[in-house]
């Protein structure tokens, strides 16, 4: 898969103690973008956040979290992210979800 130029970025903000049929929502969301051949994503964990409901998660020891943000980064052209956002919305219960305009400067996989 080749993709230079113009793409879309997605980024996803969930709690890490989302849940999608019983799995991690963040893991569940990764597995389905590659089902449907997305060219790749990545899960950040945070250290702390606050969301739509004001409370704050936080890494602090003398804090701890088991809810830390969690932010999912995908990005495609954006025919394939169009047709993932529907996907989207269902997993997605609470949380944020953008989408802006990137452009890829290089995307290269391993030849082996």
């Amino acid at each position: 898969m080749k993709i230079e130029g113009q793409a879309k970025l997605l980024r996803i903000y969930i709690g890490e103690a989302d849940k999608w049929h019983g799995q991690p929502l963040y893991m569940a969301i990764l597995l389905k973008a590659r089902e449907l051949g997305m060219a790749g994503g990545t899960v950040f964990r945070g250290i702390a956040g606050y969301g739509a409901n004001s409370v704050i998660h936080t890494a602090n020891i003398l804090r701890l979290s088991e809810d830390l943000p969690v932010v999912i980064e995908i990005v495609d052209t954006d025919e394939k992210v169009q047709k993932f956002l529907p996907v989207l919305d269902e997993m997605v219960k609470e949380g944020l979800i953008l989408l802006r305009e990137v452009e890829v400067i290089k995307y290269a996989g391993n030849a082996g």
